[in-house]
């Protein structure tokens, strides 16, 4: 028997099982954070793009700092430290008067996101060091995507127009960044698989494959915390 979501799919008894279990999910007021950590060019982003779009969560990404800000400065000078290392001084692991721009950001972002998971939202948040900050709420649910080498300098050359060797040093850059942004804020390394519920080579499956797998974990423990 076929039965319809609200977009109008039509799904079989076994999907209507699962799409039951999360509606009466959000009925009881059971919260699920699904945390996006990516390597550059891993595809990560669509993945969250695509998870965000089969759980009907909101999604965090660079349009955090609309939320962080709002109207009370000019977004777009913020965005060049988006998810950049803070100083060396302002790191962790010093104290002291932190007050760089990325540091300010970062926390910000950080206080922002716990404020939402405080509040008992669902949602699917894209880095931001999130399986880290959020990891006392039981819902959380972090995930590490990776990429071949190959696989990842194809797809930045297709998205940014990018010559090979621009396509390599992009890779370079964004993927140094994004483990000394990661590592100025948590104890854990960033990529190491003991921080993750999740770790997956999106070249294998492809993008369409590593969202199935990873919305058929999602729904494996939704129903867990049913049966519990």
């Amino acid at each position: 028997m076929l039965w319809t979501f609200p977009y109008g799919e039509g799904i079989d008894d076994f999907s209507k099982k699962w799409y039951d279990l999360y509606q009466e999910g959000r009925r009881k007021g059971k919260q699920w954070i699904i945390s996006i950590s990516r390597e550059y060019g891993s595809g990560g982003h669509k993945i969250a793009e695509k998870l965000s779009e089969i759980f009907d969560f909101p999604m965090y990404d660079r349009e955090l700092l609309d939320n962080v800000f709002g109207d009370e400065a000019n977004v777009e000078e913020w965005r060049e430290c988006d998810e950049m290392p803070a100083p060396l001084a302002f790191s962790k692991k010093f104290s002291g008067t932190k007050n760089s721009s990325e540091y300010t950001l970062a926390k910000r972002q950080f206080n922002y996101l716990r404020k939402k998971a405080n509040e008992g939202d669902s949602f699917v948040v894209v880095g931001r060091c999130s399986e880290h900050i959020l990891r006392e709420y039981d819902g959380l649910i972090p995930i590490f995507i990776l990429g071949d080498e190959d696989t990842k300098i194809k797809r930045v050359m297709e998205r940014r127009n990018f010559t090979e060797k621009e396509a390599k040093a992009a890779l370079a850059r964004h993927n140094r960044l994004r483990e000394r942004y990661h590592n100025s804020y948590c104890e854990g390394k960033w990529g190491d698989s003991r921080c993750y519920d999740v770790c997956i080579n999106s070249s294998r499956l492809g993008l369409d494959g590593t969202v199935k797998i990873l919305e058929d974990y999602i729904r494996g423990r939704m129903e867990q915390e049913d049966e519990q």
